[in-house]
């Protein structure tokens, strides 16, 4: 899902993303009963009962789809702001990675390309889908071969990544102060899985679903006996564009509510996920300033001093 720059008429007549292809059926099904409504009124029964009105009252209706609606955006944005903790921390965690831990370039190569196989493999078992394809290039044969046999790799690639960290403390590469620092950025990826995890098994209340879909039912099947005497022919169409309304609210509830698909309106995984790869490969192109001796286990290469008085 990008961000629509479009003309306003033509994303008034737009199809791809919308929800009209969803809601057809339905409103088809009561456009029907509304003509058949109509043809028997015209055939002389008595079909006109505006006290139908009153069996679901349109605030009650409208009540339902606003908290449907809202408790479904509630969801997408929550895992937006899911992602984006893990784009800053990848980043974070990325870049102290590179800076504070001295050792050969190659292992730190390899721990920033586990950042980003973390994220993809975030996403694919956000969407029950294999990474191993996807990973092939961030990750040894070894390990592509063991994230294929584990149900949640990116728990997997989090303990690599916390192995390495503990690695380079007993090593002497990083102080413990550092490796606390990195631990915590760790914890918090793993954090992050499990918040989208309760959003995506944690649907809305089952009985909720069903007795909204019962009342839509209900409020559009009435509709053409309250207003068959006045409106006649008209019936049909002004029918047809209330359920297109009412099931069209509540088909975007239903899209947004797991925000982590592939469908056009769902979060645009593979585009933050090629964001995090971009950033990581910039990160490798640069030189860390700052070099460790077996004396002084981190010194900065040039220093320069702060007044005259300093160098008394």
């Amino acid at each position: 899902m990008a961000e629509d720059r479009r003309p306003w008429f033509k994303t008034l007549f737009c199809l791809r993303g919308s929800v009209i292809r969803a809601v057809v059926p339905r409103v088809g099904m009561c456009t029907a009963f509304a003509l058949l409504v109509t043809l028997f009124h015209h055939g002389g029964l008595s079909v006109s009962w505006p006290v139908l009105g009153s069996v679901v009252p349109s605030l009650v209706l409208g009540l339902l789809l606003v908290f449907r609606t809202n408790a479904s955006y509630e969801r997408f944005w929550e895992g937006r702001k899911l992602w984006g903790t893990m784009i800053n921390t990848v980043r974070n965690l990325a870049r102290q990675i590179w800076v504070s831990i001295d050792t050969d370039r190659q292992s730190k190569e390899q721990a920033l390309k586990l950042l980003v196989a973390f994220a993809i493999a975030t996403k694919q078992h956000l969407r029950y889908q294999p990474c191993a394809q996807e990973l092939r290039h961030l990750v040894t044969p070894t390990q592509l071969d063991k994230i294929s046999e584990m149900n949640s790799p990116p728990l997997e690639i989090a303990f690599w990544l916390g192995d390495y960290l503990q690695v380079q403390q007993l090593k002497g590469r990083i102080n413990p102060y550092q490796h606390q620092a990195m631990v915590q950025q760790v914890n918090t990826l793993v954090n992050i899985i499990g918040g989208c995890e309760r959003i995506l098994k944690t649907p809305l209340p089952l009985s909720y679903s069903i007795h909204l879909k019962q009342l839509l039912v209900m409020y559009c099947m009435a509709l053409p006996f309250q207003v068959v005497s006045e409106l006649n022919w008209w019936t049909v169409p002004v029918v047809a564009l209330v359920a297109f309304a009412v099931f069209g609210v509540e088909e975007i509830g239903l899209e947004i509510e797991n925000p982590f698909g592939c469908d056009l309106n769902d979060l645009p995984l593979n585009a933050i996920c090629q964001t995090m790869e971009r950033n990581i490969q910039d990160l490798i192109t640069l030189t860390p300033s700052i070099e460790k001796t077996e004396n002084q286990p981190w010194q900065i290469t040039t220093l320069m001093p702060l007044s005259k008085e300093c160098d008394r």
